[in-house]
């Protein structure tokens, strides 16, 4: 590359509907071709309009061919028309223009949409005003953010206190005082969670067999029940008295993936997407549909209020192995197998509250973070060092008095929330009246002595014919041309490889990790390269995905 060293603008960079560059990079770290822009011209980002990603040059730099740049040239304020880019309507109108699941506008399309231009003068006092107006809107936003910063701080310091024991460190010396005396030793929480596991499963595994009609032989039934495994304790921090260290798998009756089928209807059986699952929430309504058809034979992984959902596979890794409580639920929503569900077992009704705050922060939270593991650009973790997950687990009353005091302050903090974001609600809806009033000439009262329209269009119309005389400027190759490769059918790699293979093998192999180099979107590639391999993985697909140890999945054609 000729200019290596120059900044490089993509539209990552760009923060939507503010008009601030966030960052820039390099022109050496560019992937695909880019272009030449001066200070002062004018980014707009084509793709994806609704982002709404404006900037007015602050430097000299190449940027993404994803952005249409506009010259600054004489008679029009840049800023003036950066702004009037960034102004609600055209946001609107520019949206209108584009279709498809990777929508872009052209300059053809978008220069159809009018504009009142004031004489220059005129555009230099609105944007002076604008400035002013837009910098008290941006205090407000300032500090509206930096109050969420430090609500989030408090969230996890109350989630840190619950599962240490100190926010209920009071409560429990005042329990502990009142049993003094009492010659009975109580059991542990864990013994406790154990004969509880173990009986509720020998009543369902009593009702499995009287369903089909056999007779239950005692020794020979039992036998059939499997131990959960124990919690990998290793540097794990000193619990307070009575508490007890349990694992996930301890926790749960049942610890199951998904459907992989994938979702393509428009409506019936609701099935969650995976940002359904936030840490301590569920969100119902985020789904999309399968069949209707296929209601009975998905009945087993219909959701219950109370089970817990953890983010399988996620793009971010502050997302991955989040884990979720399904709220009151009145109709059947299934889960896809980018989630795993657990069942808690049912010693008291705020067990499966307790379980998920605990699995969302402190020494559990840190063990999974530890044991994600990463394939083709997703962070996921496995279903056995998701049952190894160590919990701190106090006894069922302590339970409830920790949820009950969580819950009122993640409350309070959600009203404070919920303020927080009105306010910027209100200071985005601020500046888009603002640029409303500034652009339909009612922001400031015109001045007599200002040049005419007429004769700032003519002063416009010969600046650019002047500049159609001049050679247009060519886009900047990318650093490394690479060949195009098409994308080849996953099975068809397994298929001539022969061997296993590991998905981030496949993902290269099949052409996806080129498109992925080449793509500013790559979350998408991603998104389309495991909607693919759901295809073909699972009981009925042709292919077969093995485990050979914690973090390492290996991919091959069926026998």
């Amino acid at each position: 590359m000729e200019f290596p060293d120059m900044r490089y603008v993509g539209l990552e960079h760009i923060e939507p509907h503010s008009m601030k560059l966030l960052k820039y990079g390099h022109a050496r770290e560019a992937r695909s071709s880019a272009v030449r822009f001066s200070k002062g011209d004018i980014l707009y980002g084509k793709m994806r309009p609704y982002l709404n990603k404006v900037w007015v040059a602050e430097f000299d730099g190449l940027c993404s061919a994803e952005f249409l740049v506009f010259k600054k040239q004489d008679g029009l304020n840049t800023q003036f028309l950066g702004s009037r880019l960034n102004s609600e309507d055209f946001v609107s109108f520019a949206n209108r223009q584009v279709s498809g699941e990777r929508p872009r506008v052209d300059f053809e399309k978008l220069s159809h949409f009018q504009i009142l231009l004031p004489p220059l003068s005129e555009q230099e006092r609105i944007v002076n005003k604008l400035s002013a107006a837009f910098s008290k809107v941006d205090r407000a936003e300032t500090a509206a953010r930096r109050a969420k910063k430090r609500l989030g701080r408090y969230r996890g310091a109350v989630l840190d206190a619950a599962v240490s024991g100190e926010l209920s460190r009071t409560w429990r010396e005042a329990d502990w005082n009142a049993k003094k005396g009492k010659s009975k030793t109580p059991e542990t929480p864990l013994q406790n969670l154990l004969n509880i596991r173990r009986h509720l499963w020998e009543i369902a595994e009593l009702e499995r067999l009287q369903k089909t009609r056999k007779t239950a032989k005692d020794n020979k039934s039992k036998s059939r029940y499997s131990e959960p495994v124990s919690p990998d304790t290793e540097n794990i921090t000193e619990l307070p008295r009575e508490w007890s260290w349990v694992s996930l798998d301890q926790v749960f009756s049942s610890l199951r993936n998904g459907i992989s089928q994938a979702p393509r209807e428009t409506d019936g059986l609701p099935i969650l997407r995976i940002s359904a699952v936030r840490a301590l929430s569920v969100e119902l309504k985020d789904c999309r549909y399968l069949p209707v058809s296929t209601a009975e034979k998905y009945k087993d992984y219909a959701l219950q209020e109370g089970d817990l959902l953890f983010t399988r596979y996620n793009g971010s890794r502050d997302l991955a192995g989040v884990c979720g409580r399904v709220p009151s639920i009145n109709q059947t929503v299934v889960y896809p197998d980018k989630l795993i569900r657990g069942i808690p077992v049912k010693i008291s009704a705020q067990t499966s509250s307790f379980v998920a705050i605990a699995a969302n922060s402190g020494a559990s939270r840190r063990y999974i973070e530890a044991h994600l593991f990463t394939t083709a650009g997703q962070w996921g973790i496995s279903g056995r060092n998701l049952k190894c997950t160590p919990l701190p687990f106090p006894p069922a009353p302590e339970q409830a008095y920790i949820v009950r005091e969580v819950l009122s302050r993640l409350s309070a903090a959600d009203r404070l929330q919920a303020s927080l974001e009105l306010q910027l609600i209100r200071a985005t809806a601020t500046r888009q009246s603002l640029l409303h009033e500034a652009f339909s000439g009612h922001l400031l009262p015109q001045d007599p002595n200002d040049e005419p329209a007429s004769g700032l269009l003519r002063n416009i119309r010969a600046a650019r014919e002047k500049a159609a005389q001049n050679p247009r400027g060519k886009r900047m190759p990318k650093s490394k041309p690479k060949s195009k490769l098409m994308l080849r059918p996953l099975l068809d790699i397994l298929r001539e490889h022969g061997e296993p293979m590991t998905p981030e093998q496949l993902f290269r192999d099949s052409g996806y990790q080129q498109e992925f180099e080449d793509n500013e979107c790559r979350q998408e590639v991603v998104d389309r390269f495991y909607e693919e391999l759901r295809q073909q993985v699972g009981p009925k697909g042709p292919v077969l995905e093995k485990r050979p140890d914690r973090n390492t999945v290996l991919l091959q054609v069926k026998p």
